[in-house]
């Protein structure tokens, strides 16, 4: 029976890793079911880094009914000491009988032992139960764990012909409510949101999470000249956010400001180098990052290949001429445009739609 309703179970444990997006950084989501008897006694999910995982949330649940019970996990359980104990040995000792898990941890720390362990302990395993779908929710952490890089989400928001600001500079608002609330639960599941010192500028976001309950990122700003206004809302004293100062300009030290952070990200040319940036971030326990703006910051992480995942909300009109979304990616043909993977179509956020692609990782010209 266990086979038969290995991925209706494992389903049920990916509903209730979800529940810990925006919540578990730099941990992966996970989630937990027990079944004895084709029954559930316990189940479970990840709430928060440094908090007990999605299995002993199910174990505690499930009690003795337990022992002899089959857990559907959608992460490899750890078997390791980090900021909490390993799961591993508490499955063991509370009796389960067989083990099904999606995906293997990335982490070198965990990979392949945690099922060894449990098969020296004589409990059956099975692995690979729904794993694209595991893996998918768990894209920024996969991603974080194999290369220390975070995870890059660009979010776009445009009419149908393309233009972020009307000619006459206008851009409130070009999207709904529904599509401005899906903005702000990005901002919300990432550790990190990033704007050009332009839109900085001219826009003045507070770039905080207001629409959905959720964290504060922290808020980057990625500019060449640091020469900007101390009245910005990134650097008011009204909210536990964050900001980061990532900028070229030596006298960045010279901005003072409740909670700042201030990155010298200086190039071999003395310009910005946006991968020297990721690399600081990935050190800084950033594991993902949320691109909102402007249209030069949206073209240079296109045109350097460094957008993992993005995300166009288009707005049912068209404007004409205004400042595009995407600027000049020096592309000759049409054959040579960026590409993207896996694509999907949102619906649901009337009046506007929301495509969602990978990139192809082509352009590093």
């Amino acid at each position: 029976m266990a086979d038969k309703y290995a991925e209706r179970f494992m389903a049920l444990a990916l509903e209730l890793a979800r529940q810990g997006g925006g919540k578990t950084s730099p941990n992966p989501m996970v989630g937990a079911v027990i079944v004895k008897n084709g029954r559930i006694v316990g189940r479970g999910y990840h709430k928060k880094a440094g908090t007990p995982h999605a299995e002993i949330h199910a174990l505690n649940e499930a009690g003795s009914k337990a022992r002899g019970g089959i857990l559907y996990v959608t992460l490899e359980p750890c078997c390791h000491y980090g900021r909490t104990k390993p799961c591993a040995d508490e499955i063991i000792r509370s009796g389960i009988s067989e083990v099904f898990y999606s995906m293997l941890d990335p982490n070198p720390l965990v990979s392949g032992k945690g099922a060894a362990r449990f098969k020296k302990a004589g409990i059956k395993v099975t692995s690979g139960i729904l794993r694209h779908e595991a893996e998918l929710l768990n894209e920024v952490y996969v991603k974080y764990i194999k290369t220390g890089i975070p995870f890059v989400i660009l979010k776009t928001a445009q009419t149908l012909d393309g233009r972020i600001t009307a000619s006459g500079g206008d851009s409130k608002w070009i999207t709904g409510t529904k599509a401005r609330k899906m903005g702000h639960q990005l901002r919300a599941w990432c550790d990190a949101v990033a704007v050009g010192g332009g839109t900085a500028r001219i826009d003045n976001p507070e770039l905080t999470v207001r629409l959905v309950k959720g964290k504060n990122p922290y808020r980057i700003i990625l500019t060449h000249s640091a020469k900007l206004p101390k009245s910005l809302k990134l650097f008011g004293n009204n909210n536990d956010a964050k900001t980061i100062l990532a900028t070229t300009d030596r006298n960045g030290n010279r901005i003072k400001a409740k909670n700042l952070i201030v990155w010298s990200i200086r190039g071999k040319d003395g310009k910005l180098s946006l991968t020297d940036f990721l690399e600081k971030a990935g050190q800084f326990g950033i594991t993902s990052i949320l691109i909102e703006g402007g249209a030069t910051l949206a073209t240079a992480f296109l045109k350097a290949g460094l957008v993992d995942k993005h995300y166009i909300f288009m707005a049912p009109k068209i404007i004409g001429r205004g400042i595009e979304a995407v600027g000049d990616l020096n592309i000759k043909k049409i054959g040579d445009g960026i590409g993207y993977n896996n694509m999907s179509v949102r619906t649901d956020l009337t009046p506007d739609i929301l495509v969602i692609g990978y990139p192809k990782k082509k352009m590093s010209k």
